[in-house]
């Protein structure tokens, strides 16, 4: 062991934030000792491995935010690595749709976004255009979005887990934390399996990264509510009816971007997801239910003022997620061919969403220093196409905060 502690760096959480930012933290500085602490059996069991596999562009995303930046860089940066690293990946465009009158004012907007973010390629196009894309597809203009993608996002993660361990560096599974025993110069990390000391914590445990805040005597001043989203696919004949990805356009009064279609790099055509309140956290299943999970959440004063503004969304999503005829009549608003028989359910994920006191949803990122630790608290979509670089983005906070470049010289 070099030094008095374990690890000069512990992160908490295999998803596809933690494995990025303990990769990009290997390449900035090789000579510091890092451990990954993963609670279930595998890396990416919850949103890395649950979400819709999309490479997104960045178009919906406030030119100039967070999100915005860190998803035109990560998207060129993934698919680099993808090609690097032999991941099953394809960049096969996107139309986002609008079938109303009303939706082609959100539709500019939507455009004009993409256009100050630099996004290349991305034009207007009118019903023919969009027949010729999508031949299934009806729509009275869409957004032809030519540098979206599709990629297997577990495989991503597995080979980053891989490349952190080429570099001496550990990564443990089934290593739930249980406490954080803070002392003066280190912190013990107690887990279900063994402890470990570490000069310095970043967390990234995604649906339960404001538990484990709390763990490190740190206030997040934000709620984790889960919101799961159930999705159907395509039966093998009504496959043909999506050739790559189709957007509707997204209400920019709601959080979510609604029922869409992707073909996936497995081949097959899922569609949705819905959005509705989880009572458990990590609950993939529509019955799921943890009282704990439920009374934090319940008792969360934001969470029901975020009710009172969505109530009337909330009920139409609780309905879609327990009827399959009126999931099916939003899709065939997209695909009017679309029958009872062309779609069957199959997966559900559930999204971390952070919320403020006064119930507004948090949708940048959110990242929080405090003592020997550095909290991601949030990390919201497009955060899985932009991992890298927000992995790049908390590799330079902990670089400048854990003063890295001196423990490093200190190692030796």
């Amino acid at each position: 062991m070099n030094g008095s502690t374990d690890f000069d760096i512990i992160i908490i959480g295999g998803g596809i934030i933690g494995l990025a930012s303990a990769y990009k933290i290997t390449l900035n500085h090789p000579d510091i000792r890092i451990a990954l602490l993963e609670k279930e059996d595998k890396l990416a069991t919850h949103q890395t491995g649950h979400n819709s596999g999309v490479i997104h562009s960045g178009l919906y995303y406030e030119p100039g935010s967070n999100k915005a930046i860190t998803c035109a860089k990560g998207r060129k940066e993934l698919t680099a690595f993808a090609k690097k690293h032999k991941i099953p990946h394809k960049i096969c465009g996107k139309i986002i749709v609008a079938t109303q009158q009303k939706e082609l004012v959100n539709l500019e907007i939507i455009l004009q976004n993409g256009r100050e973010n630099g996004i290349e390629g991305i034009e207007e196009i009118g019903p023919d255009q969009i027949k010729k894309i999508e031949p299934a597809c009806e729509g009275i203009a869409a957004i032809h979005v030519p540098g979206a993608g599709i990629i297997d996002f577990t495989k991503v993660a597995e080979r980053l887990g891989k490349l952190v361990e080429a570099k001496g560096n550990k990564v443990f599974t089934e290593h739930k934390v249980t406490a954080l025993d803070k002392h003066d110069f280190f912190t013990r990390v107690v887990t279900n399996q063994e402890s470990f000391s570490t000069k310095y914590i970043i967390n990234c445990a995604g649906l339960q990264c404001d538990r484990v805040a709390r763990l490190d005597s740190v206030d997040p001043k934000i709620r984790i509510v889960p919101f799961r989203g159930d999705y159907y696919e395509l039966t093998e004949k009504a496959q043909e009816k999506v050739k790559a990805l189709i957007y509707p356009v997204p209400d920019p009064a709601l959080p979510f971007l609604g029922v869409h279609f992707t073909r996936t790099i497995a081949g097959n055509v899922e569609c949705g997801p819905n959005a509705v309140f989880s009572f458990k956290r990590e609950g993939y299943g529509k019955t799921d239910f943890s009282l704990a999970d439920s009374w934090d959440a319940l008792s969360y004063p934001g969470l029901w003022k975020m009710f009172f503004r969505y109530w009337r969304y909330g009920l139409g999503e609780y309905a879609r997620a327990f009827s399959k005829k009126l999931l099916l009549k939003q899709l065939k608003r997209l695909i009017p061919s679309l029958q009872d028989d062309d779609i069957k359910p199959c997966k559900a994920g559930v999204r971390a969403q952070a919320l403020q006191p006064n119930g507004e949803p948090i949708n940048d990122f959110k990242i929080e220093k405090k003592g020997n630790s550095i909290h991601v608290l949030n990390a919201p979509s497009p955060a899985a196409t932009a991992s890298l670089a927000i992995g790049e983005t908390i590799s330079q906070i902990a670089t400048d905060y854990f003063k890295l470049k001196k423990l490093e010289s200190d190692l030796q």
